[in-house]
């Protein structure tokens, strides 16, 4: 059976749901197909054992991302300032002591949204009213049916859409969906060297009962050439009653099981901060390769190689398929504030 949709949105990430919220605005419906179990893409906030909500994925911005604090401001979510006070270290080598320096308090900081920034992809999810997301729902086919499409999944579900709007990574619509007729050559060749956001990063969370580094005088910020952990920042809830570290992994870290990682990263804390780091609460990480964000072959690119390029302002099959996403922003693509101008650019486009 054929069910009729006006709009598909292919993705349950912070551009999609935006693009979704955005039309239901204007009482336009939407369908959204997310192949994952979850929405929120690359946007991941799980909570600690104490409850601290930590951040797997998308996590700062700044005042210059005027859409994304906007859109807060409209949800009614309260964003706080990335904790910087304190001494922060710099580890150059692991037979040397770190560097210590201190970040000015004049400096324009990172902002963080409270409750995590799960907060806003759940915010998205009730304001759109949202009852026709389908997850698990994996579109292999994109065909040209009458004026329209004709979208077939992996589950065998059938779906005819007036509009499709891809709200993936461009590397995962070249290597998993079929166009018939197929797009323009060009394009073809243009997708799969699209750098996509947070592919081969790998991001960990630690949580702790009690802020003992703040108590030290740190602030929790520490950039390392030697260790394990490359970049951490404090990790504290805008109440101030929740307490821990996220940051990231080096690339090679991909190689040790989740067990190890948590051996070295605790290794490495406790050298640094003392003993109490060696003894947290909650850790998790997760590493940033999965068919859901690179696909099976993954391919890594430049940093933006090839975001906003031309390719992504057109559209195509007789104007029925549009891109969205951060990485079809020709702004602040690979940041949150992309993924919604691409949202913002796509609405404007298909409900004139």
């Amino acid at each position: 059976m054929i069910k009729k949709e006006e709009i598909i949105i292919i993705g349950g990430g912070l551009s999609g749901l935006t693009l979704a919220y955005l039309l239901s605005k204007k009482n336009i419906e939407s369908t959204i197909l997310e192949a994952s179990s979850r929405l929120g893409g690359r946007i991941q906030t799980v909570p600690g054992r104490l409850g601290t909500p930590m951040e797997l994925g998308a996590t700062w911005f700044s005042g210059l991302h005027t859409n994304l604090n906007a859109l807060l401001d409209e949800l009614g979510l309260t964003k706080y300032p990335q904790y910087s006070k304190g001494k922060s270290l710099f580890q150059t080598t692991s037979f040397e002591p770190p560097q210590v320096f201190n970040v000015p308090e004049s400096q324009e900081p990172s902002y963080r949204i409270s409750g995590g920034s799960q907060a806003l992809i759940d915010s998205l999810n009730l304001n759109a009213d949202l009852t026709n997301i389908k997850l698990n729902t994996r579109v292999k086919i994109i065909r040209k049916f009458g004026k329209g499409l004709l979208l077939e999944t992996a589950n065998e579900q059938k779906l005819y859409a007036d509009k499709v709007i891809l709200c993936l990574p461009p590397q995962l619509v070249s290597s998993q969906l079929t166009f018939e007729p197929k797009l323009p050559d060009n394009v073809l060749q243009i997708l799969p060297t699209v750098q996509t956001w947070m592919a081969g990063s790998v991001k960990f969370v630690l949580e702790y009962a009690v802020p003992f580094w703040r108590n030290k005088g740190y602030s929790g910020m520490l950039f390392s050439h030697s260790g394990i952990v490359t970049e951490m920042h404090d990790h504290t809830n805008y109440e101030k009653n929740k307490f821990g570290f996220t940051g990231f992994l080096s690339s090679g870290s991909t190689s040790y099981s989740k067990e190890v990682r948590k051996e070295l990263v605790l290794k490495q804390l406790e050298k640094l901060l003392g003993a109490e780091a060696s003894n947290p609460i909650s850790y998790f990480d997760k590493v940033w390769t999965d068919e859901f964000v690179s696909g099976e072959n993954q391919i890594i690119h430049r940093p933006h190689q090839n975001n906003g390029h031309p390719i992504f302002m057109k559209s195509y099959l007789d104007n029925t398929i549009f891109f969205s996403g951060t990485e079809s922003s020709s702004e602040y693509s690979g940041y949150m504030e992309g993924a919604i101008i691409s949202a913002k650019t796509i609405c404007n486009k298909i409900s004139i």
